[in-house]
């Protein structure tokens, strides 16, 4: 880490000064980081006062202020209401890549380097003026040889280099807040950044998002109400992606949708089966459906773009969101709690009372509402915010589903109001059921139980072997902890510090007696090496005895 320091030391610094002039100097006095600052700068910083702004507003300005690695992991943070407050998300949401656009000169140079010719060797026509620019790259559109239109998506020059920079940096940043601050460790906030940058990484690379427009092409063949752009592959590469150019009208446009006589119920009805089977039937969604990112085509038919953010659930993830959506539809808490446990990772000190109180809270909390009429997505993200309290860790990819669910409650409610999303939904949900209770679906899941079980089997006198074999030779190492076994242990500590102290005392008391009694006896003050012997035994006494008192009183044992 000090050698990261030493070569970005600059960064440091703008990062150090960033956040002090948006007000969070004490977190970099906390985490040591205050020495960053110019001293002029510090002693400006008192007498400054920071803007009367929300801490949402703060983080925001400073995010921004650092550049486009910050704004993608704070709206990549957006993306996470499980662990990030509603108040910092509001403001988190509202970041923008202020970024203007390269120029077509540095777009040539990148596309000779990845495909190996200039523009006007590849395509027919190349506009040079973008359609939209952001921090990672920009949109051009351009006409293949073959007349298909694209969209072609660049990336920045040298931006992977600098958002790799600022990733370590943030790291670090973390591993030191764990250090320093006791808030970041109970919440693994550097595990929380290496999922955030994992993301940001994984964005970096264009033949991944390609792949995950190709996946979800295939999901809708056949489907005439959905349409997946097509992915050029032989124009694609790391940093050029290559897709087909949809041109329609923007499902965030409601009031031109309604002058060209769109049928918004429709449309509404249509992605929401489009997302539902994503999610419980393929287990392959897509992770950003905001109006912004869907697309409407004639015949009412829904087009999604930008397949940057993408989640994954396993076939047992699906089984626990279904299990946590029939516990909630049944309104039982058991169930529900169930369903939480089979999908994070439980910290040993949980305590089950309390959890199972704050699901039944949540419980009476939609009881009166018909389920009808029930929020799914801020219904689940309202039981992972209490599993987050309990330091239950929830997937990503379950938590991403959350917010996608969100999402498409918002678009729905602009679209149509009246409509239910739980009603379209269900369709999906007994489909889902089936397949658990299809025979050929409870074979595997017995003969891949049977599997574990059984090499568990064989392994035992092995492993029992090995135990036995630890235990000869010593090496097992037991832990035990009993409150009243340490309470005990406390106790016995303080004993014996207070016998050492009486012992000590009594031991002062009669040299003394003895000095004086001499003294007295002999007429004359006692004298060792011309020094008086009663006056130097008390000030060395005392030395001791205010030594000794010190330590027990630091050891809290007294």
């Amino acid at each position: 880490m000090i050698s990261r320091k030493i070569r970005h030391v600059h960064r440091y610094q703008e990062v150090a000064t960033v956040l002090a002039r948006n007000g969070f100097s004490l977190i970099l006095e906390e985490m040591g980081l205050i020495n960053f600052i110019s001293f002029s700068r510090r002693i400006r910083r008192r007498e400054e006062e920071v803007d009367p702004i929300t801490l949402g507003q703060r983080l925001r300005n400073a995010l921004e202020e650092l550049g486009p690695t910050y704004v993608k992991i704070g709206q990549i943070a957006s993306t996470r209401p499980d662990i990030i407050p509603d108040y910092l998300i509001t403001e988190l949401e509202k970041l923008q890549d202020q970024v203007p656009p390269f120029s077509f000169a540095e777009v040539s140079q990148i596309i000779e380097a990845e495909l190996g010719a200039l523009p006007q060797d590849i395509f027919r026509h190349f506009e040079e003026v973008p359609l939209a620019a952001a921090s990672i790259g920009q949109v051009h559109r351009a006409v293949l040889q073959s007349g298909e239109s694209v969209a072609v998506k660049i990336q920045r020059p040298h931006i992977a280099q600098k958002i790799e920079t600022d990733l370590e940096i943030l790291l670090d940043l973390a591993a030191l807040a764990e250090k320093r601050m006791d808030w970041a460790a109970l919440y693994h906030v550097r595990d929380m950044v290496e999922e955030f940058a994992n993301s940001l990484r994984n964005e970096l690379n264009y033949e991944i998002e390609g792949n995950n427009a190709q996946r979800i092409r295939k999901q809708f063949q056949g489907d005439s109400s959905i349409h997946i752009p097509k992915v050029y592959k032989e124009y694609s590469t790391k940093k050029v992606l290559t897709l087909e150019y949809i041109q329609g009208v923007k499902l965030s446009q409601f009031q031109t949708l309604e002058a060209l006589g769109y049928n918004r119920k429709e449309l509404a009805e249509n992605l929401i089966k489009a997302m539902f089977k994503q999610i419980l039937i393929e287990g392959f969604f897509h992770g950003d459906p905001h109006p912004g990112n869907i697309f409407v085509l004639p015949k009412q038919v829904i087009s999604l773009i930008d397949f940057g953010m993408i989640g994954r659930l396993s076939s047992d993830m699906k089984d626990h969101f279904a299990s946590l959506v029939i516990g909630m539809m049944r309104r039982k808490t058991e169930d529900m709690v169930e369903a939480v446990f089979a999908m994070g990772i439980v910290p040993e000190d949980l305590d089950p009372k309390v959890l199972y109180r704050d699901v039944d809270g949540l419980r009476e909390k939609y009881l009166d509402v018909p389920m009808s009429e029930v929020d799914l997505g801020s219904a689940v993200n309202d039981l992972f915010k209490v599993a987050y309290k309990h330091r239950i860790i929830i997937p990503a990819d379950l938590v991403l589903l959350g917010k996608s669910l969100l999402s498409l409650e918002g678009i729905v409610e602009q679209l149509d109001p009246e409509i239910s999303i739980i009603d379209i939904a269900e369709p999906f949900g007994e489909q889902l059921l089936k397949e658990r209770l299809h025979p050929a679906f409870l074979a595997e899941k017995t003969w891949k139980h049977f599997r574990e079980y059984f090499d568990l089997l064989l392994n035992l006198p092995k492993q029992a072997k090995e135990i036995f074999s630890s235990i000869q030779r010593g090496k097992i190492r037991v832990e035990i902890y009993l409150p009243e076994l340490a309470a005990f242990i406390r106790k016995l500590d303080r004993i014996s510090n207070q016998l050492s102290f009486s012992i000590l005392l009594l031991s002062f008391s009669i040299i003394m007696c003895g000095l004086v009694i001499a003294s007295a006896l002999g007429k004359e003050p006692l004298v060792f090496w011309r020094i008086p012997a009663i006056e130097a035994g008390f000030t060395v006494a005392a030395m001791m005895f205010i030594l000794l008192l010190v330590s027990i009183l630091r050891s809290g044992r007294f």
